[in-house]
């Protein structure tokens, strides 16, 4: 004997339920997500489970066969790097990004290039027209045979063009757009999001499909959509990039087939996306003579080094509070520098506005930045430019140390091969006495401190005269 429905709230970002509104979601914090929900009540049960029938007999493990889930090549070797080797058949591939970024193209050249390889591919798009899709084809080169394109935005249409199509990889773009027609509530709700993952995860599974699901993401950058998406999926990428600037970036949240420690690079155009092997000289200016208030920082993203300049401008200023204007790097982790530079190496900042930025937009989140930046500040602050082809890399301590950094061979070798003749590095030992050593090529001063460093590379003389305390 059924009851008659109850009412209860439901958040529509995180799928948490309350028997009461609040305005306040207990689960994920977002506010203004809690609506009413009608819930039917159901007859509770109470007894044992009984067994049922099993799909396939339990086997040894070894006797399972492992060439139906062996990598297939995507044709973008950066999303293969990221991949791990590429697409795993039945795989389930979550794709987030901002709107804009450029999801969509990376997909469907992902598509015609699968497509290519004479891999029958199903391109669904719900929020475009097929007329649509198919001039960004057309621009970047993305029209085949083998790519089948159909506008649905219902689950069961979905599954019957894949019935007929037979594909081996599908893209569902995006799954926000998609309904199932069973299931109450609206499109990009959380009740209609796990019974459309449910579903494709299901027929990926059962079929040996490689499915590629797009995402949309929150205001905040988390990935919209109950958590539970995220959990049932193989692979969880994210792709990001500032909107001035082409350069974008596919890094791995999760990945059940690969490391999540990679980094794919992309240049978007108008004419496509295409992959960016090298993507140093996006970050790095070439100057031909010595500037001051630069220095070229060496930064691992994944399993990638990279290396991105760090220009500074220190200029006197009367304000009873200076400025600090950051961009691409953490502004609690330049204040930290500031006050390290004055407080160990003399350097008077508190009467200066100080401006430091990256170049390129690249941003240096990893603590291994912080030489670079506090060389650029006192080369600009000394106004003497440091010697050039010289990189930094380093962790700064509140005491003035410098401390090690992960994978510095790595760093110091990618640095070589790009042209760089001396890096300044922490001691490779702590405790051993600084040296001067040839790596790679590459003379490599080591430093224990902050102010050794600036001797090192001849920023210790004042150059400018500090202005005087204000009353």
């Amino acid at each position: 004997m059924s009851r008659s429905p109850r009412a209860s709230y439901q958040c529509s970002e995180c799928g948490w339920s309350s028997a009461k509104w609040v305005g306040r979601c207990g689960e994920c914090q977002a506010w203004g997500s809690v609506a009413q929900a009608l819930v039917a009540r159901e007859p509770v049960r109470v007894g044992r489970a009984e067994a049922g029938p099993v799909s396939s007999a339990a086997v040894p493990i070894a006797a399972v066969s492992v060439e139906t889930a062996s990598f297939r090549s995507s044709g973008v070797p950066e999303l293969d790097r990221v991949l791990g080797g590429g697409l795993v058949p039945g795989a389930a591939i979550l794709l987030a990004g901002e709107p804009g970024v450029g999801k969509s193209t990376l997909l469907l050249e992902v598509a015609a290039q699968t497509a290519r390889y004479q891999r029958r591919t199903l391109y669904v798009t719900g929020e475009e027209s097929a007329s649509q899709v198919r001039l960004r084809a057309d621009r970047t080169g993305g029209v085949h045979d083998e790519l089948y394109l159909a506008a649905e935005t219902d689950l069961g249409a979905i599954l019957t063009h894949v019935e007929q199509v037979r594909p081996e990889v599908l893209v569902v773009d995006s799954i926000q757009t998609i309904g199932a027609a069973s299931v109450d509530g609206v499109p990009g709700g959380v009740t209609q999001v796990k019974e459309v993952a449910a579903a494709l995860i299901r027929v990926a599974k059962t079929r040996d499909i490689t499915t590629i699901i797009v995402g949309h993401v929150t205001k905040d950058g988390s990935i919209a959509g109950p958590r539970v998406l995220e959990h049932v999926v193989d692979v969880v990428l994210h792709f990001e990039g500032e909107r001035n600037s082409r350069f974008r970036m596919v890094r791995a949240l999760k990945n059940r087939f690969g490391p999540v420690d990679e980094v794919g690079c992309f240049d978007l155009a108008a004419d496509g996306i295409t992959a960016v092997a090298d993507p140093t000289g996006l970050f790095v200016e070439n100057h031909q003579t010595r500037v001051p208030g630069t220095c070229v920082a060496v930064t691992m993203e994944g399993r990638r080094p990279m290396l991105a300049e760090v220009q500074a401008l220190v200029t006197r200023t009367s304000l009873e509070r200076p400025r600090r204007t950051t961009s691409g790097l953490d502004s609690a982790r330049v204040a930290m520098i500031l006050a390290v530079l004055q407080q160990h190496c003399g350097i008077p900042l508190h009467v200066c506005d100080v401006f430091v930025s990256t170049v390129g937009g690249a941003r240096l989140s990893e603590p291994a930045s912080d030489l670079a930046v506090a060389v650029a500040i006192a080369s600009a602050a000394r106004e003497a430019a440091p010697p050039q082809g010289v990189v930094a890399l380093g962790e700064i301590s509140l005491a003035g140390e410098v401390r090690k950094v992960r994978e510095l061979p790595l760093r110091v070798a990618e640095a070589a091969r790009l042209g760089f003749r001396v890096a300044i590095a922490p001691v490779g030992d702590r405790g051993a006495q600084p040296v001067r050593r040839s790596l790679d090529g590459l003379t490599v001063l080591e430093v224990t401190d902050l102010r050794g460093a600036l001797t090192a590379l001849g920023l210790t003389t004042t150059r400018r005269q500090p202005a005087a305390d204000p009353e």
